[in-house]
């Protein structure tokens, strides 16, 4: 049934619906890493900045339903406490990528990011039930490794990292892995349940409140102590009003660019989804190296593009084959 999702689609998703949300995924989400970097160059309170943009989307969510445009959803408390990993861990996914992109460059974020399947392919194995990728998968791996390390060594320096940089993104991969290995079974059956009133929008609604909910003893603990202060030096240069728009239009485009990812991937199945997610780093990476003139340098370009091709190549080769998922199909109808 799984492999017959990733090859059709329902006959509501037309193939202009589909591109449309694609375009609007990609448009969202550039916007979203240049508004994010701008805000993240204004203000040092990091961690305040990457929950203020979850903020913005809890009041968007908020108004949708209240104004009736949206059905709330219809959750039982065990419901909340179900969603509460998967709110976790995209709580630090959001986190981690939004501090990357604060202490270096959105391009080098993008390329470290790139290694996710790496930490997808751990959690597989370390995190029950246990879920083995065909061989080829795992020998695409190596690309992205090697890629990223490419991308890391500088003419004439040698290898040079961020090393915070890298940590965050990292951590961002890791709560990305998390997040999808824990919160697949929980989403589906709340969105079987058509009482619920539980869609992909509604899905992410949730999933948001509960990731910004946990940013707040982030902030607390790291930053609220000198947000004032660091807000105030922050408005004597810049201005009150120039940085509240970067950090709530930040916010708008992420709820937004996730939302519309949420929803492609509702129709068209994970693996369609992840070939595009990797697409679209191109264009980040590219963007971001133009708006904000991040360094290009020959061993990055070569590195960034070896790393996106070998995550292209997994997110191809990491289902199983059709005859291979029949035939376990079968033997769990049979058990």
């Amino acid at each position: 049934m799984s492999s017959k999702s990733e090859t059709t689609t329902p006959a509501s998703a037309s193939t202009l619906k589909l591109a449309t949300l694609v375009i609007l995924w990609y448009a969202g989400n550039t916007f979203y890493n240049v508004y994010n970097k701008t805000a993240l160059n204004m203000m040092a309170a990091h961690w305040f900045v990457a929950s203020a943009q979850l903020f913005v989307g809890c009041i968007l969510s908020m108004i949708l339903w209240i104004s009736g445009i949206r059905k709330v959803p219809q959750l039982s408390i065990n419901d909340w406490i179900s969603c509460l990993p998967i709110g976790l861990f995209a709580s630090l996914a959001h986190c981690g990528t939004v501090l990357a992109s604060a202490v270096g460059a959105v391009s080098f974020a993008q390329i470290v990011k790139a290694c996710e399947p790496v930490f997808a392919a751990l959690v597989g194995v370390m995190v029950p039930p246990m879920e083995v990728k065909p061989i080829l998968a795992y020998i695409m791996l190596i690309p992205i490794v090697g890629g990223v390390g490419i991308a890391c060594i500088k003419e004439g320096k040698g290898v040079e990292i961020n090393y915070l940089a890298f940590l965050y993104a990292s951590l961002a991969n890791a709560a990305a892995a998390l997040k999808g290995k824990l919160g697949s079974s929980t989403t589906k059956s709340l969105q079987s349940n058509p009482n619920k009133n539980m869609d992909a929008a509604n899905v992410y609604a949730v999933m948001n409140i509960i990731s910004f909910i946990f940013t707040i003893p982030f902030v607390v603990f790291t930053e609220l102590s000198t947000l004032s202060s660091t807000w105030n030096d922050a408005v004597q240069v810049y201005g009150g009003s120039a940085i509240a728009k970067n950090i709530i239009v930040s916010g708008l485009f992420f709820y937004f660019y996730n939302e519309t990812a949420f929803a492609f991937t509702s129709h068209v199945g994970a693996v369609t989804s992840s070939v595009l997610n990797t697409a679209k780093r191109v264009i980040i990476i590219v963007v971001s190296a133009i708006v904000f003139q991040e360094a290009m340098e020959r061993n990055t370009v070569i590195g960034s593009a070896i790393a996106i091709g070998g995550t292209f190549a997994y997110s191809l080769t990491s289902s199983p084959p059709k005859k291979a998922a029949a035939a376990v199909a079968s033997k769990t109808k049979a058990a």
